[in-house]
Order: structure tokens, then sequence, then C-alpha cells
């Protein structure tokens, strides 16, 4: 039986092992930790579907409303297939068991989200991602598919055929366990290992492991990169934890107050305008607030329970009683592997779905409520292309080969030295991204920012783990997940250098407006660093 390797299974992994084993594929899923740990259970707030059924909408809004939001750069005929497949996704999701909220007719409950034009986003209380996440997981265990938990992805491992086109024929991976290097042959790959927004460090919603490995490794292999610039800031993080709170408080009826007690933006308006909003006023000296108390304790408990947990939990606030304080943080990176109309990417047999692909579905700023969607609707296109093209493709793969040379690779990195503490430029790291790569940017802290990253992954053999063992070596896997940032970090801020613009998510203040005659595209970074615009 062909096989299909997935590497990943928040959402979009799961998803396309389903389909790619509902296609006849023998399926594998590798992931560096659990499957119920995946960043997809952080979507609280909705799946977008135009079901009409809180309020009159229109696949067509849904469409307008995602262009619009992408600032002009989004792929019409990708957002159209996505925002056309919505209906019938959140329909599986209904049949396979999701718990979705009811309206008093016993429809699928909808709230509005940010720059949404109709009440569109189907949920689950404010749990709605964790409860696909869990849904789609005891599917697949139902299936029988494979699930092998922590194994960390090192490298795609690729050949050429006669005519000299690069395909991908396994993965290389380090099993946490044992510390041992292994190898996995397959005809076809999926990438669906998430974003990159950890790159911030603490200054992100997201959880640790959101360190790019997969766009890394397909990088390395010689995949195509795209939109690496554009990074989306929450605008309702805790302040003191970088907690989420959902937009779903806003899309009930929570207000964004100042420290005067004063609303100063429209809470629902997009989440870059949001977040920019709110940084205005921080930069005034003003501390900022998510107020719901008006929303009431029984809807609060009915509707937000986790927002009301969290917020007691990290803020030592509660929201039927208190305002909540908040700041915008990193959350979600639209750039990723570049894939085609079919999830493929430049490399034959590679796919990739979710946070760590660039369908070109979210453009200069994602709209709330499409990344769920994003995922169920890709994760079933790649995982049945994945599935046809491993019927079909031929491999033929010498593992002891591979094994001995990223063998050879791990051992060379627990033999750099440790005059430096890579965990201390982690932070540093954070730091300078989230005050110069962050909600608004300029010329000159940027190519400082270049030099600093450049320095870094020049200095890496001098940041050496101290940890030699092999059995759960987390200092080694922190630096190798480290290592990748530095990597994605380096096209984050060529990308934002390079597009002397402001659009969406990417704010120049010294390139305060859009310049569509040079920048309304698309940029691709080569292994070089050399940038370009594509449609």
């Amino acid at each position: 039986m062909s096989r299909v390797i997935i590497v990943g299974a928040g959402g979009a992994g799961l998803v396309a092992a389903i389909n790619a084993h509902e296609n006849g594929a023998k399926v594998t899923i590798l992931t560096k930790d659990y499957p119920t740990r995946s960043q997809t259970c952080m979507a609280q707030g909705g799946i977008n579907a135009a079901l009409s059924n809180a309020g009159e909408d229109s696949v067509e809004a849904h469409i307008q409303n995602t262009l619009k939001s992408a600032h002009s750069i989004a792929d019409e005929d990708a957002v159209r297939f996505m925002c056309e497949s919505a209906p019938d996704a959140v329909r599986w999701l209904d049949s396979i068991g999701v718990p979705f909220s009811r309206t008093t007719e016993s429809k699928i409950a909808q709230r509005t989200l940010g720059g949404a034009s109709a009440p569109r986003a189907c949920y689950a209380q404010d749990y709605t991602g964790l409860k696909i996440l869990h849904t789609l997981y005891d599917r697949c265990l139902s299936l029988g598919i494979e699930i092998l938990n922590e194994k960390y992805l090192l490298e795609c491992i690729t050949d050429k055929d006669s005519n000299g086109k690069t395909y991908v024929c396994g993965v290389s991976v380090l099993d946490k366990r044992s510390g041992e290097v292994e190898v996995y042959e397959a005809r076809s790959v999926i990438m669906a290992t998430g974003g990159y927004s950890r790159i911030y460090h603490t200054h992100s919603t997201n959880a640790v492991g959101s360190s790019g490995d997969g766009i890394a490794a397909a990088l390395r292999a010689g995949a195509r990169v795209s939109d690496m610039e554009f990074v989306q800031f929450h605008p309702t993080a805790m302040k003191n934890s970088a907690i989420l709170i959902s937009e779903s408080a806003r899309g009930a009826g929570g207000y964004l107050l100042n420290s005067k007690g004063e609303r100063f933006t429209n809470e629902l308006a997009p989440r870059d305008e949001v977040a920019r909003a709110i940084d205005d006023e921080m930069l005034k000296g003003e501390d900022i607030f998510l107020d719901i108390r008006h929303l009431g304790e029984e809807f609060i408990n009915e509707e937000l329970p986790q927002e009301r947990k969290l917020a007691k939990l990290y803020e030592s606030v509660d929201p039927v009683h208190d305002l909540i304080p908040i700041k915008p943080v990193a959350h979600y990176t639209m750039g990723g592997i570049e894939v085609d109309e079919n999830s493929k990417t430049s490399i034959e047999g590679l796919y990739a779905a979710g946070e760590c692909a660039n369908h070109k579905v979210h453009g200069a700023n994602r709209l709330g409520g499409n990344s769920l969607l994003e995922l169920i609707v890709f994760g079933k296109q790649a995982g049945e292309a994945a599935a046809k093209h491993a019927k079909k493709s031929e491999i033929n793969l010498n593992k002891d080969i591979h094994v001995k040379d990223i063998n050879n690779f791990i051992i060379d990195v627990k033999n750099y030295i440790n005059e430096v503490d890579f965990y201390q430029k982690r932070e540093f790291l954070g730091d300078m991204f989230y005050l110069h790569v962050g909600i608004k940017r300029e010329k000159e802290n940027l190519e400082s920012l270049l030099k600093d990253v450049t320095k870094l992954l020049e200095n890496l053999p001098m940041m050496g783990v101290s940890d030699k063992s092999k059995i759960y070596n987390s200092n080694l896997i922190e630096f190798l997940e480290f290592k990748n940032m530095l990597e994605l970090s380096q096209l984050v801020v060529i990308g934002a250098i390079a597009r002397q613009e402001s659009r969406g998510a990417h704010f120049r203040v010294d390139k305060p407006n859009e310049n569509d005659e040079l920048f309304k595209a698309h940029s691709v970074i080569d292994k070089n660093g050399n940038v370009s615009y594509e449609d």
C-alpha cells in the first residue's frame, strides 16, 4: 500500500490523515508532542461558513470580507474555493460529532468576528478549536491511523529524478524518548507543522512549539516560501501572560477601553486595525482593558466560560466584575511554504496545509474565523492529493546513509562549545522582534536587527547544549528549534525591509501607505535572501 507521512497532528494534519486514509493510503502521523497539545486548541472564536443561521449572509460576502482583510494580495481563486467549501466543511465536522453550540431552532450557532459583515463564525462556546481537534483525533483513532508521538522533525529527505527534478522520499526525525535518529520513507509527505510566531518568544499567544520547524526543513530542502513578513498581532492577549482572550469576547459585545474608560476604536474592525489602535493608545501612556462586565454572569458562563477561567487564573481578575488588562501580541503567521491549487509545494510529493502553508488566502491580514476553515478545507485537499500521488510514485531511499548523516549532524551540534547561552539569545530575539518587527516597523531598526540576527546565526557554534545525553534531551530540541527560528527570522526581517509600504499586518512608519504599483503582490525569498514579488 502507498504510504503518506504527515508531520504535525494539529487540525490540518488530522484532517489530511483522515482524507488520505479514506483515499487508500497507508498513513503515519509524526508529531513532536501530542495531538491534543497542538495550536489548534487555541482557536477559540469559531470557524467561518456562510450558513445564515444567525442573520443574512452569503458565500460572496464571505469572499469579499476575506479579500478586503487581505489588502488585495490574496489569490481570489483560492479564497473563492475556501469560502465556497466552508458550508460543507462545517457540515462534515457536525456529522463526525463536533459539539457546536446551537440556536433555539437547533441550528449551529454563529457569531460575528472582526472584519465580518455578518454573524458567520460557527462556534462551540469559546472552545471551538479544542472541540474540533478532539473530535478529529477521535476520528483518526477510530480509523486506526498510526500516530507516533514525540518525534521531532529534522529534515525532509529529497532526491532528483532522471530529469533533475527534486522529489521528496521521506523525513528524518529525532525520537525524543530514545534520542535515536529515525528515517521514515514515504511517497508523499504533508507538512502540517504550524506557524513561526514563537520567534516573538513570550510576546506571542502561541505554544512554545510554534517554532516553524516544518517551514525551515522545507526551505532547506528547496521549497519556496513567501509572505514571511506578514505576522498578525491579536489585539487581546492578557497583559502579563500573553494568554489569548478570544475574539469571541468582542464578537459577543465586549468593549475596548483605555485608562480613562473611553472606547477608542471599532472593536470588530480587522485585527491589524484594532491592534494599531491599541498600540497608539499605549504610546500615549494608556493602559488598555477589555470590558465584558455588561454581558452578565449568566451569558459569560454559558458563552465565554474559558475566557473567565483564563482571566481568573492568569490575571487574577474576574471579568464578571473586573476589567481585563490586555495588549496585542504575535498570534498568526500568514507566510509559509508556498503551495499550488492542490496544496503541493515546489518539491514533487511534498504537500503542506495549515499555518505552515501559504495558500494565499490570508494575504496581508487573516480574517478572524478563517484559520480553522483553512485547515479543514486545505487539509482535506492535501490529504487527497498526497494519497493520489503516492499511488503512482516510486522512490528509492537508502535509510542507512541518511541516518548516518543526521547522526553526524547531531554529534556536531553536541560538540559545539557552550560559551554563549542560547536561551538568553532566544529571549533577546523575542524582545527585539516585538519592538522592531511588531505592530509598527521602521527601516533603520529593521536593518539593525538583521545584523543582529545574522550575527546570531554565525555564532550558533558558540551556543552549544550543556546536556549531552540522549534520552529526553529537551536542551537539544530547544537548540534545534532556536536554530530554525533564527533561519526564519532572517527571512521575516529581509521581507519587512524589502516591502517599503504599509499593508495589513505589515506597517512601516517610514512608509505608511500602500504602494500597489510596486508591492501589490506576494513576496518570495530565495535561499540567498533575494526578494521578488509575484501575483
